[in-house]
């Protein structure tokens, strides 16, 4: 693990890029890791919005993998991979095919098109912006809360935002989160300004308040924010550990449950919830299932944490968005 940011780029090799367009109200996060990079995923909501997602199952044939594009606009937003892909093409990435040479990306969408703003020609607006994402890569610090996919995403009751957490194991194997929080549900209880992921907090880097006061448990019903195809929480978690395909799903599907601890409720019919797992392969794992258990519990923390810390950095709301307030707007820092 490099020097501690508390970043997913902790994770050796990970380079991260965002952009967003305060016109369209929107934007794009770009995951770009090393080369020979396994990559899985596990899908949980029940109205994902992907892109090449199946090729990453344990039976498929592709094995590495060269970007991963989490990005707003709903299915408009699709059209960021295409500005990825072409990215990558000019720079010689890609899966030799004979003469040809086709870069593996995979996205994942939320849905971000009721905040206003001008929402015309937004297939060409994410094509720019997977470009500029791309070209603002870096393998070091990068900023959190009100940036690329999370720039218009929403929670039940604040801005949502993007997120990350990271954690070293031991021996030289780290783990880490990239999270852009667009829940149905909250990310905070109830009327509180208290996270549901306190427990996992590490320092103060959601507030360290704690657990609330006197606390009477969720209020009923619920509150929950729009309807079906309007919400979506995605993420990535990338590890040095040397992972094939089946272990890297293994990854991802543990790492489900830092979602189930952030956000309440989580995984329903009204999300599209998703989690990818990347493994760059520079660290062998001494005992394969325990270590493995191990990765994957620590793999959910970094969920869960990033999670809180997407909604704790979004900058305050404009107010001409349609948009619940910030966290820090709302209950101050």
């Amino acid at each position: 693990m490099t020097q501690s940011r508390n970043l997913i780029t902790d994770v050796a090799g990970i380079a991260i890029g965002s952009a967003h367009d305060a016109t369209i109200r929107s934007g794009v996060t770009v995951v770009l890791p090393p080369a020979g990079c396994i990559a899985a995923v596990d899908i949980r909501g029940g109205g994902p919005g992907t892109l090449d997602t199946a090729a990453l199952a344990p039976e498929g044939t592709v094995e590495e993998i060269h970007a991963i594009v989490l990005s707003g606009g709903s299915a408009f937003g699709l059209a960021a991979a295409s500005g990825v892909r072409d990215w990558l093409a000019e720079r010689g990435v890609g899966f030799q095919i004979r003469e040809a040479r086709v870069p593996i990306v995979s996205q994942a969408i939320l849905f971000d098109l009721l905040n206003g703003g001008d929402k015309r020609h937004l297939s060409d607006a994410f094509t720019r912006l997977a470009r500029e994402a791309c070209q603002a890569a870096t393998l070091g610090y990068f900023e959190l809360g009100s940036v690329g996919a999370g720039f218009g995403a929403t929670t039940a009751n604040l801005r949502g935002g993007l997120g990350s957490a990271s954690i070293a194991i031991g021996g030289g194997l780290a783990v880490a989160a990239l999270v852009a929080a667009n829940p149905v549900g909250t990310v905070t209880m109830g009327d509180t300004r208290h996270f549901w992921a306190h427990l996992f907090e590490r320092g103060r880097e959601f507030g360290g308040l704690g657990a609330p006061h006197n606390w009477d448990g969720p209020p009923q019903p619920l509150p929950l924010k729009g309807g079906p195809g309007e919400n979506t929480t995605l993420a990535v978690v990338a590890t040095n550990a040397q992972l094939d395909k089946r272990q890297a799903r293994r990854l991802a599907i543990m790492a489900q449950t830092g979602l189930a601890r952030a956000i309440h409720p989580v995984h329903s019919p009204l999300d599209g919830d998703i989690v990818y797992a990347l493994a760059t392969g520079s660290m062998a794992l001494e005992n394969s299932v325990y270590s493995l258990a191990q990765l994957g519990s620590a793999a959910a923390d970094a969920v869960t944490r990033a999670v809180a810390r997407a909604v704790y950095e979004a900058a305050p709301t404009p107010e001409d968005w349609i948009a619940p307030a910030a966290y820090q707007q709302q209950f101050g820092s």
